[in-house]
Formats: C-alpha cells, sequence, structure tokens
C-alpha cells in the first residue's frame, strides 16, 4: 500500500519506488536524481542492499529506469548514481535511451581504515543524461567555482588580441571533490549512504530551475528534496522505509508525527561509535570532522 504526504513545495510516497512510478503521468518531471541501493551489501534498516547476481540487479535498474525516462520532460534531465562495479551495466543501457552528456567522479576522502591488498575506493561514479542533447536546462552561471588559472595563479591569457588575465571562475569539471556527510554536521541523519547537500544543490542549480519538478525515487534522507524546496524547486520523493519517511516529514516541514510517534531531530550529543563499535572519543567541535557517516 502507497501512502501519500505532501505541502505546497514537496510531495513524499511512502512505498516500492515500482508501485509509485508508473502511477505519474508522462513527461511531468523536469528533473530525476537517482541514487539507488548500490548491491554491495549495507544494511538499511530493515533491507539488505543485495541481490542473487548483477545480471538480477542490472535487470532491476532497468525496470525503475524506463519508468523515470517515461516521466521526464522532453528537456528533462536524468542523474543516476550506483557503485563502481555496477555504473557500467546502466551507463551501457542508457547510451540506447538517453543522451549521455557527462560522466561524474564524486570523489572525497575517508578517515575510515582503508585497503591493504588493492587501492581503496574513494569516489562513486555519477552519469548526467538528458533526453534531448540539443535541447535541456544547463545553468552554468549557477554553478561556477574558483578557477586556478585566474584567481589563484593569475595567469594572463596572450591568446587575446588585447592580454588579459582569465577569468576568476569556471564551469566544474567532472571531477568532483565534496566531503562526506560527517556526524556532527547539521545536516546528518541516520543512514549509511547519505550524500551531501552540496552535491545536490550543484545538481538542482544546474539542470533544473526555480519552481520545477525534481524527482528522488530512492530519497533516503530526503536530502534532495530538502534542497530543491530550499531552493525554490518543487519535489517529488519517494521512499519505502518507515525510519526515513520519517526524516523526509521533519526536514521537509510535512508533518510533526508519524504513526502517533512525534518526529524529533537526532540527537548528537553522544560520542558516536565507530564500523566496529569503538567510541571516537571526547565530544568536542575540533573533531568534527573525524566523524564518518
Amino acid at each position: 500500500m502507497v501512502e501519500k504526504y505532501g505541502n505546497e513545495t514537496a510531495t513524499i510516497f511512502h512505498g516500492d519506488c515500482l508501485q509509485v512510478l508508473p502511477k505519474l503521468p508522462d513527461e511531468s518531471v523536469d528533473l530525476v536524481f537517482a541514487d539507488p541501493p548500490y548491491n554491495i551489501g549495507k544494511r538499511f534498516v530493515e533491507f539488505d542492499d543485495a541481490w542473487p547476481s548483477d545480471a538480477e540487479y542490472a535487470a532491476w535498474c532497468f525496470e525503475w529506469l524506463r519508468q523515470c525516462i517515461r516521466i521526464l520532460k522532453p528537456t528533462g534531465s536524468l542523474y543516476v548514481m550506483t557503485s563502481t562495479q555496477a555504473m557500467p551495466y546502466i551507463d551501457l543501457w542508457l547510451r540506447n535511451h538517453l543522451g549521455v552528456i557527462s560522466r561524474i567522479v564524486w570523489h572525497y576522502d575517508s578517515s575510515g581504515v582503508q585497503a591493504r591488498k588493492y587501492y581503496g575506493s574513494l569516489y562513486e561514479p555519477i552519469l548526467f543524461c538528458v533526453k534531448d542533447a540539443k535541447n535541456y536546462t544547463f545553468n552554468a552561471a549557477d554553478i561556477e567555482v574558483e578557477a586556478r588559472t585566474g584567481a589563484v595563479r593569475r595567469l594572463i591569457d596572450y591568446r587575446k588580441n588585447v592580454p588579459a588575465p582569465y577569468k576568476t571562475t569556471k564551469v566544474p569539471g567532472n571531477a568532483w571533490y565534496i566531503p562526506r556527510v560527517r556526524y556532527r554536521m547539521p545536516e546528518y541523519e541516520e543512514h549509511p549512504s547519505q550524500k551531501p547537500e552540496a552535491l545536490m544543490e550543484r545538481i538542482i542549480r544546474a539542470s533544473s530551475n526555480a519552481g520545477d519538478i525534481v524527482l528522488d525515487p530512492f530519497c533516503g534522507t530526503f536530502s534532495t528534496c530538502a534542497v530543491a524546496q530550499r531552493l525554490g524547486r518543487r519535489s517529488i520523493g519517494i521512499e519505502f522505509q518507515a525510519e526515513y519517511v520519517k526524516i523526509g516529514l521533519r526536514r521537509l516541514r510535512i508533518g510533526t508525527h508519524f504513526d502517533g510517534e512525534e518526529l524529533h531531530p537526532l540527537d548528537k550529543s553522544y560520542v558516536r561509535k565507530n564500523a566496529n563499535g569503538v567510541h571516537g572519543g571526547a565530544v568536542d567541535d575540533r573533531q568534527a570532522g573525524l566523524f564518518d557517516a
């Protein structure tokens, strides 16, 4: 059974995306951001992120991707993430259904223990795709970052008729360094793979406009919808686990209670244990960056 909650800027569907997506109208969404389970064995409350085979995981992805493409407007964009192991399946499939504009690497550092017999993974891939490669939203000026040539190195461009300093800002390349969400950050919620608001902000600013509809079929902590709301977009978030729906209702200011339970922000006043059950040390603002999400 699918339950629906909402206000003037955001709609939450509590249910499986494969039940919800077919009910959404054709060509009704401007931007889709999909961050599905990665098939790497993580535990999400009552759900184990593991499929019997890579082929079965890929087939499941293709099923919800077809629906996302159907509801995407002709000028719309789709961003999709998955594990480095699974992305080749999705990349090859999407080439036959959309135009792949960019292959983005989201890079981050880690304070955790790294691999000893192979190169540890410090990035996740993102595909940026569109329905029409000649007509899609891309607000370059809204996502410019500092350019080392102009802002830092202050180099002169001698290729111009009148030599002039390089521009101090530029559109980001396809390698993005954005720190992961850490435990003591204000945006942190109890979730094993929360994506940073800074990552979502860049995507939403670039590929949608004020008033547009942004869809996230695997909402988790509802960061996509929260950032969309802050930036003046409307959003649709789908999530099938009640624990995460509670986060969405609270973050999006849709509701204060769920099934009679009063919703409160996560209490982060205690010392968090790491993945090995070891205490991380004294609670101290100077140590805020040491706690992994």
